[in-house]
């Protein structure tokens, strides 16, 4: 082998000696700008599956005639203004898809529980716009059976009870314990008794409970008040329902006969 022959040889090594430290910075380069934009293209993507996890229960506590409308028997004070708030949240609960367990009082005609929520009265009744289509109605007694599918196969719960509180009927119990979601709503009435039973007992059981303030009905605003005041003790979170659906012009309800609901009051103050 020629001398001029070896000589090109050296070269050509030396050449790939000095030329592969700067491959391998390159290299380095470029995985550190593929690891920026896989992690850049990531996170945007993880947020959005992180925020459709959230779900939610509307509890909606005893929306009967007899405590809603003003010819019942034992109307709150304040039918109107909650009727409107819950008409928008259960408007929410159909546009969203978010599925409603409702308990209902249904008191024995012959028993010693007053005249109020009868068996077989109009009272008994909900208010018409708090019922949804594919709903399922559980009747009061002693048994706990249930479909483990209950709720992916109804968009409504309905429970009935014997009492202001609705862990006293067994079924109804089981159900509000093992019901899953994030975040529980709470609209109804009354806030000194049902609501306030209601909420106290998911708390107990760990639930993560809202209180829509503004969607609730008492017959006595100051024993409300300590009632909501007990509530937040515990760990409920009291908010009004424009924080949750945003601000309504709606005013009228629709529901109720009275002159207050239909707007009629309103107008004859205004031409006086």
């Amino acid at each position: 082998m020629s001398i001029k022959v070896i000589k090109s040889s050296i070269l050509r090594i030396e050449v790939c000696i000095r030329a592969e430290p700067n491959k391998d910075v390159q290299r380095i380069n470029d995985m550190e700008a593929l690891k920026t934009l896989m992690i850049g293209d990531v996170v945007p993507m993880i947020r959005p599956i992180l925020t459709l996890r959230k779900k939610r229960i509307v509890i909606d506590v005893d929306t009967q005639k007899d405590f809603f409308l003003a010819d019942g028997k034992a109307c709150v004070r304040n039918h109107r203004r909650v009727l409107a708030n819950i008409r928008r949240v259960m408007a929410w609960a159909r546009r969203d898809q978010v599925r409603v367990i409702s308990t209902v009082q249904c008191h024995n005609p012959n028993g010693h529980d007053g005249d109020v929520c009868l068996s077989g009265t109009p009272g008994v009744c909900k208010v018409p716009y708090t019922l949804r289509n594919r709903r399922f109605t559980f009747d009061s007694g002693d048994t706990t059976d249930f479909s483990r599918d209950l709720l992916q196969n109804n968009d409504q719960i309905i429970l009935c009870k014997r009492s202001t509180d609705p862990f006293d009927e067994p079924r109804a119990e089981r159900i509000l314990t093992e019901a899953k979601a994030s975040e529980f709503i709470v609209i109804g009435g009354s806030t000194e008794t049902s609501v306030l039973y209601t909420v106290l007992g998911m708390l107990t059981r760990g639930k993560s409970v809202t209180v829509l303030i503004d969607a609730v009905g008492s017959s006595e605003k100051s024993a409300a008040e300590i009632s909501l005041r007990k509530m937040k003790a515990k760990g409920a979170k009291l908010i009004e329902s424009k924080t949750l659906l945003g601000h309504s012009s709606l005013r009228q309800v629709n529901a109720c006969q009275c002159d207050r609901c239909r707007g009629k009051l309103r107008k004859a103050t205004l031409s006086a």
